[in-house]
């Protein structure tokens, strides 16, 4: 069966970013499928073209197996109207070659199941159109809930005539979609107030890819400094401003071997930079964004990793941060700053959690593991591997994806 996966910011492990559709694809091609992820070949973080030389419009790389057809897109630095531009080109061309594709390279077959992925809506309205034009199945996978989350974090209001095209589209789609994949628990919620059925609504979330934690280097760890770090987006609601104003506690109450890792990419970085520098930081380290298949290795040089979030109620619907379950993966603890409907951090009971917002809190829990027994430490991550094991791998995950696609074609 072939399956094709309609994903604007898709990358490969040797990129920086979320690698969920690579590892579904992966496991599937395991059990039998064939899959083609179309792709943008611009960075979406890095802000850069990654895969196209100057004259190539797309082209086709097998990954593990895996085809990625990359696509040419507009090019854009920040979220303006150049974004805008990216995301129509990218609806566009990836319609267009969907249409040839099959006669142009023979490796690539027709579709029995096509999966059009948001964020943005342009992608799944492609992938919804080429079903139809292929007679495949269409499922929809919601990663973010456009509009809904640009009238969350206060960008847009519900009335802004944007924000009506946007909600009028995404029913459009729901309703066309045979099947809906959300990576939010309770994304449901509001999705049934949408009228749509809740027979046709599955909770796939982010998960990680365990083999890559299997050839960790073991190399004698740095017992001079116990180290904090974060590893994720800098962007407006990764809340990191918090991070540095506990970082400027810490440092002011002379725990000097306390440092802090940020390591990452984002609109806020150089802001941080700025902030940081203003507040006389210096216990905290800037890094560059690193290759998804670096991540473990990377994780393992911490003590303590942290997880923060604005006191919003944008997670009143839930959260599926890839980082968390990449911190849980690697067997230490999590502090996590937030207050969402679901708690990764309280179900595993792998850390603390301290309310959204509040350096002092945030300091006084990274004290506190500081001070805490080694043993006691270790007891906190090895529950969070076992329960992203158990919960959040990605065969666990890809059973659920099957069943939905066995379903369609019985």
């Amino acid at each position: 069966m072939n399956i094709w996966i309609f994903n604007h910011y898709a990358v490969t492990p040797d990129m920086p970013g979320g690698t969920r559709h690579y590892d579904f694809s992966t496991d599937l091609i395991k059990r039998g499928y064939e899959v083609t992820i179309f792709a943008s070949s611009f960075h979406h973080a890095q802000h850069k073209e990654t895969k196209l030389m100057p004259k190539e419009n797309w082209k086709i790389e097998e990954v593990d197996k895996v085809n990625f057809l990359w696509i040419r897109t507009f090019p854009y630095q920040k979220n303006d109207w150049r974004r805008v531009i990216s995301m129509f080109s990218y609806m566009i061309r990836s319609y267009n070659l969907g249409h040839k594709v099959c006669k142009l390279n023979l490796k690539i077959q027709k579709p029995d199941v096509i999966i059009g992925s948001s964020v943005h809506l342009l992608a799944p309205l492609a992938a919804y159109y080429l079903s139809k034009y292929y007679n495949a199945h269409f499922i929809m996978e919601a990663r973010d809930l456009w509009p809904q989350t640009l009238i969350d974090i206060g960008q847009m209001s519900k009335y802004n005539p944007f924000i009506i095209i946007l909600r009028n589209l995404e029913k459009f789609l729901y309703k066309r979609a045979e099947r809906i994949i959300t990576l939010l628990p309770y994304a449901y919620e509001y999705i049934t107030s949408l009228g749509i059925e809740e027979k046709k609504i599955t909770w796939i979330p982010n998960g990680v890819d365990l083999e890559r934690y299997l050839d960790i280097s073991k190399q004698k760890k740095d017992d001079s400094q116990f180290k904090v770090m974060y590893m994720g987006a800098h962007g407006l609601t990764d809340a990191l401003d918090i991070l540095l104003d506990t970082a400027k506690i810490i440092q002011d109450n002379k725990y000097n071997k306390i440092q802090f890792i940020l390591i990452g990419d984002g609109a806020q970085k150089q802001n941080l930079i700025g902030y940081s520098n203003k507040l006389k930081l210096s216990n905290i380290e800037f890094r560059v964004p690193v290759k998804k298949t670096c991540v473990p290795n990377i994780l393992e040089k911490a003590d303590v990793f942290v997880s923060l979030m604005k006191d919003s109620k944008l997670y009143k619907y839930g959260v599926s941060a890839n980082k968390e379950f990449d911190y849980a993966a690697s067997g230490k603890p999590i502090i996590l700053s937030g207050n969402p409907i679901n708690n990764i951090v309280t179900e595993a009971r792998c850390g603390l959690t301290v309310e959204p917002e509040n350096p002092n809190a945030l300091a006084a829990a990274i004290i506190e593991l500081y001070g805490m027994e080694k043993e006691k430490r270790e007891a906190m991550g090895k529950r969070g591997r076992e329960y992203v094991e158990i919960n959040y791998s990605i065969p666990v995950l890809v059973d659920r994806l099957e069943k939905i696609i066995d379903e369609l074609h019985t």
